[in-house]
């Protein structure tokens, strides 16, 4: 039986159509990229309830005045979850880990994101990734830790697993998000409203009770929290929940790799040079990243063996 959400898989679209939602989703992992310089260059230290409700709740109760649209019946608790899940866990543990370890090494941590999602998606979806993307998948991580990763590499325990905390919960929100899919009439900006409100919502009383404000806000971290919260938050998230509807689940989670790229090339932007290893790992995170749009290669003559074709192509918005 099908909800009042569900509706006919999308006719396939033109090649150059794909790409441009490609693209498109792409800008916001590359812009969150930025989140580890501007953390540790920009906003007070030991503040990351604080830095993730002021990323969420006033981006997304700007979406809800534009859109004018709330949630209806089921959506109020799904709503909630996929705040929860996106922001209220992500955004704070995210700057945990960005205060607590080198920068590299917490956007290695986020390139692990692929592989729970393909691990999510066989639970929640029943869809089984082709042994083509998830090879790639490990790929990209190996290809980024080649990046980043060093004898110099500061690996604090309370950093490390609030990095994989937040790549857990954003696993699980990307799924939930195409599982779920949208309610009639509902676009992107809506579903980013929804979701930055309820979790800056949610960080709001636990920044209260826990943290307070940062005892003084400089020119710099004004412009990190407009940066964050504007660029980083509304627009990077609708664009990316863009793509998440339209796109494959194996095809969109493998672009979070351009997160810990970007970050790395703005290390080398301030200084920082690349040894031929770590030269070697970006291009192979690079090419995993291009790779897992393709897919896989059929053999001459018959259909390829191993895992079934993944068919995450046909599950559209709301389609269970």
């Amino acid at each position: 039986m099908h909800s009042p959400t569900e509706h006919a898989p999308d006719p396939p679209r033109p090649y150059a159509q794909q790409l441009a939602t490609v693209a498109l989703t792409a800008l916001a992992p590359a812009t969150w990229g930025t989140t580890y310089v501007v953390t540790t260059e920009l906003l007070p230290p030991g503040h990351p309830l604080f830095a993730g409700m002021l990323r969420a709740l006033p981006g997304g109760l700007l979406a809800l005045a534009i859109t004018r649209v709330l949630p209806r019946g089921d959506w109020w608790w799904k709503a909630a979850v996929l705040g929860a899940l996106n922001i209220g866990a992500l955004y704070p543990l995210l700057f945990v880990a960005a205060e607590r370890l080198p920068g590299g090494v917490a956007a290695t941590l986020g390139a692990t994101q692929p592989l729970m999602v393909a691990g999510l998606a066989v639970v929640l979806l029943h869809v089984r990734p082709t042994a083509w993307r998830l090879t790639w998948g490990v790929l990209g991580v190996l290809g980024v830790g080649l990046v980043v990763l060093g004898p110099q590499a500061r690996l604090d325990t309370v950093g490390v697993v609030a990095g994989l905390g937040g790549t857990a919960a954003m696993a699980a929100g990307i799924v939930l998000t195409k599982r779920w899919g949208l309610p009639a009439g509902v676009g992107p900006l809506t579903l980013t409203g929804w979701q930055l409100t309820a979790g800056g919502l949610l960080l709001l009383p636990l920044t209260v009770a826990l943290e307070g404000a940062p005892p003084r806000i400089d020119a710099g971290a004004v412009g990190g929290y407009l940066w964050l919260g504007s660029v980083g938050g509304l627009i990077a998230s609708t664009l990316w929940f863009r793509g998440v509807g339209k796109l494959p689940v194996g095809a969109s989670a493998p672009l979070v790799l351009l997160s810990p790229l970007v970050a790395a090339a703005i290390g080398i932007a301030l200084g920082e040079s690349l040894s031929p290893w770590q030269t070697f790992g970006f291009t192979l995170a690079l090419a995993a990243l291009l790779a897992a749009q393709l897919n896989a290669p059929s053999p001459p003559g018959g259909t390829a063996r191993g895992l079934p074709r993944m068919r995450d192509d046909h599950i559209r918005e709301g389609r269970t």
